[in-house]
């Protein structure tokens, strides 16, 4: 489990992915989202520009992130 600290109200669901190395690049952060290998909350999400606030639970590749 990854606990990542947000320093706004939110950070963008692929900016996220990014910034918890789970991903190389924005381009294959928003590839990985648009093919629905992404969970946000339990549920499979595909929006790109999601807004992810503490709290919130993103799953990819057996890794979860808790957004604090």
């Amino acid at each position: 489990m990854i606990e990542f600290k947000v320093t706004g109200d939110y950070i963008p669901l692929i900016q996220l992915l990014k910034a918890a190395h789970l991903v190389q690049t924005g381009g294959e952060a928003q590839i990985v989202v648009t093919e629905g290998e992404v969970k946000y909350n339990g549920q499979v999400d595909y929006r790109k520009r999601l807004k992810v606030k503490k709290g919130d639970v993103v799953e990819f590749r057996n890794n979860k992130i808790v957004v604090i």
